[in-house]
């Protein structure tokens, strides 16, 4: 059973670098469309700060992860190992055919698919799911509207500058703003995989040291784990998911270093937010926002909803079809443990 523990675990730890992968493109797509750094130097600068969002920012999604999505009385380690590959394999098609999913979806969704095989509808905690289905829509949304609201600000503040003066200005911006994003998407999705380590620890029926776990105490989030977690992602950020990276920085809109800036710095403020709240939004979701509000505030026509909408209809998927996956892989799993 121990050697199963461990297997899930780094299971848990190659999902969050595939999270890394496929929201790289959320971290650096709009400093490597403004041409602000190069792709490497990005996923280097965004990964330096996907690691450094593990220290100061609490572990509220985490939790929410662990407790808040499927009722901990019914989870084991079949459960949580469905989950996760239902989520991986979901993620891996996407990244492959480089279309920006919610990875947190995913996983959410790989939990709810694993629960409801086992224990049906019962298992589910409904008013936390509620609470992820709705901010799939509000994310976007929000995101849209603050960077909207935020470049009409800015482009109002520095009307009187020559547009050379006003790029140079912003490609120093972006660096922060970027920075600030990534801070946000380390400390929102890193602690989806220390949740599901974290109640896989907590409802372990084996003795475990009490470095790794005290079994004696509530549940909480060793901080090896939240190391972990955050070394996984920042590694999967640098990595890169190359095809991904294009579709949001790129195809979606055109950018300058000012919608850059504006479109990070909206995104950094809903992604921390929420993680602060324990809401386990998408960085998917709401930078995909915050960056057609910027088009937007050129002209309806600059934002390519083409693109945009087959994002969409990949978020809307992203719930059921790791849940599908994932509860066809529970009844497996049953049938080989």
């Amino acid at each position: 059973m121990l050697a199963l523990i461990i297997v899930i675990i780094l299971i848990a730890l190659l999902f969050d670098f595939l999270n890394g992968m496929n929201d790289a493109a959320n971290s650096i797509a709009t400093i490597v469309s403004t041409r602000v750094l190069s792709p490497r130097l990005a996923v280097a600068w965004a990964a330096f700060f996907n690691f450094v969002a593990a220290f100061g920012f609490g572990v509220a999604v985490a939790k929410t992860i662990g407790k808040g999505i499927v009722d901990p009385a019914i989870i084991s380690q079949d459960v949580i190992l469905s989950a996760l590959i239902g989520a991986i394999v979901w993620t891996h098609l996407c990244t492959h055919y480089g279309l920006p999913i919610s990875v947190s979806h995913s996983l959410i969704g790989g939990l709810a698919g694993a629960g409801l095989a086992k224990a049906g509808v019962e298992a589910l905690i409904l008013s936390g799911i509620w609470k992820v289905v709705i901010f799939i829509f509000l994310s976007p949304i929000i995101g849209l509207l603050v960077s909207f609201v935020l470049t009409i600000g800015v482009s109002w503040i520095f009307r009187r500058w020559a547009v050379q003066k006003v790029d140079r200005f912003f490609r120093v911006g972006q660096l922060i703003s970027s920075a600030a994003f990534s801070l946000g998407h380390g400390t929102n999705d890193a602690q989806k995989t220390m949740g599901i380590i974290a109640v896989l620890l907590f409802t372990s029926d084996v003795s475990l040291p009490t470095w790794v776990y005290d079994q004696s105490a509530e549940f909480y989030v060793p901080y090896w784990v939240i190391l972990a977690a955050h070394t996984a992602i920042g590694l999967g950020t640098l990595v890169g998911g190359w095809k991904v990276v294009r579709t949001m920085g790129v195809k979606l809109t055109h950018l300058k270093p000012v919608g850059g800036f504006c479109a990070e710095a909206s995104g950094a403020l809903m992604l921390v937010g929420t993680a602060m709240a324990g809401i386990p939004v998408s960085t998917t979701h709401t930078i995909a926002g915050a960056i057609m509000g910027v088009g937007a505030t050129r002209r309806i026509s600059a934002v390519r909803w083409g693109i945009a909408g087959k994002i969409v209809m990949a978020w809307v998927l992203t719930i059921p079809a790791s849940a599908l996956v994932a509860g066809l892989m529970y009844v497996l799993v049953e049938e080989l443990i």
